[in-house]
């Protein structure tokens, strides 16, 4: 992150959804998704309502069969009786006959590349040639381009989500476990849809480890950049877990992304009620946009002794929720850069207890300094079968 001069958006093509237009010169929307089941209408419906409510531009709901997809329709319809407006999206793994489904009912249909035609990860073929690869390849065009037929017939966008648990065998053998495996994937799926001529599409790449997501999603940026393909991004810390490990971990990865000028949407996934996510994500965006302006001047960086001290101060009227997404920004974001002496925080809101656990997690979710147990979480959805918080 560098604040030698004010923060600037990344250019991207403009993706609409529903009524929510997202890319450059667009404000960066704010998504969640609903962990009610989804042949629950009622409930899937009063939870967008309250997530609409606390200020989600759009809303993800999972869809695990055509069944689930097509009671889609009546969750939207009844939200759109309450007079609530926001985008819905499907969320897709394994089925991509619910993909086709869910395209008649919602505003954006997320499909993942590790299984969306590939069975994800059966370690039962570890090798391909060069020809089954393009086999492969050729498998992925004949299911994804019908589908984007329908989206486009339908004005409906489409999110290439990747996560980081779910590679597929043929992109773990010629990748492994990796950045550049995680960036293929998701461009095999791009490019597919440039030859098809579809670009309303948005690109996730998702990792519960904060150093993997965002040296991925830099190097997505960069490959899309690199390829004419400038699509629209949206960013999250997947399994993030709860409370303050989640908010921090989800401020270092998504903050710092977001001061280099990428990320176009963003979900702060936390294993509570997704209510809890909107303003954790406000409040990250509120303190981005005091970056235009500010250039990091609320840090400085002095010697000490045998290695440099890099200090975030801040008003005493910012609360310690706030301190804490800040501060996670700002020196998570020195660390990702590269920083490697010692950080500290001056805040009046924070006690000298509070202040030392801070410097602690931010230190751990940077990998830095590892003081405790790793707590790695879902956020929890319709697939979820139990009370997951």
């Amino acid at each position: 992150m560098s604040f030698d001069t004010p923060y600037s958006r990344r250019h991207t093509f403009t993706v609409r959804i529903g009524g929510v237009t997202i890319g450059s010169g667009q404000p960066i929307a704010i998504q969640s998704m609903t962990n009610t089941p989804t042949m629950d209408t009622e409930a899937s419906a009063g939870q967008i309502i309250r997530l609409a409510g606390a200020g989600a531009d759009i809303v993800r709901l999972t869809a695990q069969t055509p069944a689930h997809a097509h009671n889609l329709g009546p969750i939207r319809d009844r939200v759109r009786a309450a007079g609530v407006d926001t985008p819905l999206v499907a969320d897709i793994h394994f089925n991509p006959a619910a993909a086709f489904a869910a395209a008649e009912h919602v505003e954006k249909v997320r499909i993942n590349p590790g299984n969306f035609v590939d069975p994800g990860r059966t370690f039962i073929k570890l090798e391909f040639t060069d020809e089954e690869y393009a086999a492969e390849i050729g498998r992925i065009r004949s299911k994804l381009v019908p589908l984007l037929e329908l989206c486009r017939e339908r004005s409906v966008a489409i999110r290439i989500g990747v996560n980081h648990g779910s590679l597929s065998d043929r992109i773990m053998s010629r990748y492994g476990d990796t950045p550049a495996g995680m960036v293929e994937s998701a461009m095999e799926f791009l490019r597919i849809c440039h030859e098809a001529d579809f670009h309303d599409v948005v690109v996730s790449i998702k990792a519960s480890n904060v150093l993997v997501m965002t040296e991925t999603v830099r190097l997505l940026a960069r490959t899309m950049d690199a390829e004419g393909l400038p699509f629209p991004i949206h960013l999250g810390v997947t399994e993030a877990g709860d409370g303050d490990d989640a908010r921090i971990k989800s401020a270092v990865g998504i903050g710092s992304l977001l001061a280099d000028g990428i990320g176009d949407t963003i979900r702060v996934s936390l294993s509570e009620d997704p209510v809890n996510e909107i303003p954790v994500a406000r409040m990250l965006l509120d303190h981005i946009e005091k970056l235009k302006t500010s250039k990091g001047q609320n840090i400085t960086i002095t010697d000490a002794g045998a290695s440099k001290l890099a200090v975030a101060a801040y008003p005493a009227d910012l609360s310690p929720e706030q301190v804490t997404i800040a501060a996670s920004v700002d020196l998570g974001s020195l660390i990702l850069d590269g920083f490697r002496g010692e950080i500290d925080i001056d805040a009046p809101s924070l006690t000298a207890e509070q202040k030392d656990r801070l410097v602690a997690d931010i230190l751990q979710a940077t990998r830095r300094r590892m003081y405790k147990t790793e707590y790695i979480a879902c956020p929890g959805c319709g697939r979820t079968l139990f009370d997951l918080q």
